[in-house]
Parts: structure tokens; sequence; C-alpha cells
């Protein structure tokens, strides 16, 4: 089963709503209670004063996705780097998606991102995985100048989820791809997005978070990026897109020459 991770900020009184709970239970998931220490702070010192505390809080959240469904674990992590920890632990559980939590109360509407420099395939399949058969309506949604080549890259996915049965509508924009985002989202549940979208470092881990907090956006399911599969899959995506810009350009040559004709 597909495995995601739910880093929460343990020792801030960061929660997850039953919303995201739902939603996830066609996953398995780890959750990773994590506290952000001062530089001259030891981690030991503060795992000796916090770490009951923060087990049983994490040991609520675990049971909670495993009565969802599910499979479920926790990790607990003093650290001072919260970039660092959350891309080490996705890596060593072979997380799939990293999940910032949000608040939602249902997702009925889901919106799927694929701006920018991301793996098309991958953000598929996880979003196969993750509808399942449920009642979800799956807005997919591109931001970028080549507004026509990215509706036909967004047919195309839509006729791959809907051959699983989900419900799809497809929205382009010749927005940036971060303001565009941030202008949909409120009307929608959650969002997926892929890890090499625009601005997502900034988004997570930056001031661009406030942003889309002020926005209202409930949860935000990001695919990661896996560079042995994801490139391959890159390399074929650009030879069909540069194919069919091909069959484009002599489509038109034919169509000129019989006009003169």
């Amino acid at each position: 089963m597909t495995r995601v991770l739910v880093p929460v900020e343990v020792l801030e009184g960061e929660s997850v709503s039953q919303g995201l709970i739902s939603l996830l239970s066609p996953m398995d998931v780890t959750v990773l209670g994590y506290h952000v220490l001062p530089e001259q702070t030891p981690a030991d010192q503060a795992r000796l004063q916090y770490e009951d505390q923060a087990t049983d809080a994490l040991e609520d959240l675990e049971d909670a996705f495993r009565s969802a469904g599910g499979d479920a674990d926790h990790r607990l992590v003093f650290t001072h780097d919260e970039e660092q920890t959350i891309d080490r632990v996705a890596a060593e559980v072979d997380a799939r998606a990293i999940v910032l939590p949000g608040m939602t109360v249902a997702v009925d509407e889901l919106l799927v991102s694929l701006s920018g420099d991301v793996a098309v395939e991958r953000i598929l399949a996880f979003v196969t995985d993750l509808v399942g058969d449920r009642d979800v309506d799956v807005t997919l949604f591109h931001a970028g100048k080549d507004a026509s080549g990215a509706a036909e890259r967004l047919e195309s996915s839509a006729v791959d989820l809907r051959g699983h049965g989900i419900s799809v509508r497809t929205e382009t924009t010749v927005d940036s791809p971060l303001a565009a985002l941030l202008g949909v989202v409120p009307a929608h549940d959650a969002v997926v997005m892929g890890e090499k979208a625009p601005s997502f470092r900034s988004l997570v881990f930056g001031d661009e978070t406030d942003r889309v907090a002020s926005a209202s956006v409930g949860p935000v399911l990001v695919v990661r990026y896996d560079e042995s599969l994801d490139g391959q899959l890159a390399d074929r995506h650009d030879e069909q897109l540069e194919a069919e810009h091909d069959e484009q350009l002599e489509a038109e040559h034919d169509e000129s020459v019989d006009e003169r004709s």
C-alpha cells in the first residue's frame, strides 16, 4: 500500500483534522512528530524532558489513522533542521508523499496541480490510489505560459483518471503558478502537487506558507520526486510533447499548401 508521511509539530499543539484522517484512509501513514530546538539545546536533553508527552500524542494519532483503514506508525525527532529531518524520514520510510496537515472537515473537492517540472504519471498514480472509488471530484490544474500545450496535457491526464472511475475536470491559466494556486485553493478542500513544482520549498518552509494559510487551504499532499524513476518518465513525456509538436507543425504546413493550391 502507498505510504505517506504526516509531519506534526508535536509540542506546538499542531493537530490533524478528522477530514485528513478520512482522506488518507486508503494509505499507510507514518506520523512524524518533530520539535525544532534552539541552536544551543542538545537533542538528548529535550528528549529526556518531553519524550513521554510527545509519544502519548503521537500514539493517539497513530491509532486514529490505523482505525481509518491503513497501517500506521510514528517517529519522534528533536531536531535543529526541520527541512532536513522531514526529507530524511520521508526517504527512510519510502513515503510517496509528504502531507502538510491543514484543516478540513471532509474532502469532496480535490485540486491536483500539474504546473511546473513535475512527474505527471507519478502524481496521477498517487491520486488514483488516494481517491479510489470514493465520491471525490478532482480538478486537474495547470498555470503557465503554454496554455494550449497544458490543455492537451491535462486532457490526457483526465482520460487516465476517468479510466479509473474518477470524476475529473480541467482548468488552465496563464498566471504565475504560485499566484494562480493561491487563487483557486479556496474552492477546494485539499491540494495534491508535485515536489518539483515552482516555489515548493518556499511554500513549505518559507514565507509562502503564510500566504497559502491565508487562502484557507486545507491539507496539501506533496508527491515526492524519485529521480531514478521520474527522470525517465519526464524524458518520455518530453519526447511525446516534441512528437506532438512536430505533428502539429506538419499539419499546419499541409493546410497552408492546400490553401495555396
